[in-house]
């Protein structure tokens, strides 16, 4: 048993979501970790990207890179993964999964079946973020907040 304090006329209920339309999207990376696999032979980066634009904008896709795992093609592929996600925002050295969030990037959607036939989302791409025009835009560099002051907002919210 556990104490709630809860009341559920403060709160709108969830009503659960269906999984989005196959395409492409501006997100940002908002939350990172690395996981242990579910065999405890590797470990996994879980990435949580939030859609930034459009009738999506807010919903939350994951990945998951196999960065240390013993199938060298599993590695091969979340390395590459990795790679095109810091090309994408122009973090090309990253010693922290950190540096790479709140930066904009396209991130392709595609939609898969699963074996008890729900459709859920898989992300099978990385661009840098389009502009308007529809062409990639160069990430631009960002400087650092001076220490002691708060952070301005994330580099795709300013104009």
């Amino acid at each position: 048993m556990a104490t709630l304090n809860f009341n559920a006329n403060e709160v709108e209920p969830s009503v659960g979501f269906e999984a989005i339309p196959a395409g492409k999207y501006q997100a940002v990376i908002v939350d990172s970790d690395m996981k242990p696999n579910k065999a405890g032979t590797g470990e996994y980066l879980q990435l949580e990207f939030e859609i930034i634009e459009g009738e999506y904008k807010n919903r939350k896709v994951w990945t998951r890179l196999n960065l240390n795992n013993p199938n060298p093609d599993a590695v091969r592929m979340a390395r590459a993964d990795l790679s095109a996600i810091c090309h994408a925002v122009n973090v090309i050295q990253p010693g922290d999964s950190v540096e790479l969030h709140n930066l904009p990037l396209t991130i392709t959607v595609k939609c898969r079946k699963t074996p008890d036939g729900d459709i859920v989302n898989e992300i099978k791409g990385y661009a840098a973020k389009e502009t308007a025009s529809g062409n990639a835009a160069a990430p631009a560099a960002t400087a650092a907040p001076t220490p002691g002051t708060a952070p301005s907002a994330p580099p795709w919210a300013r104009k």
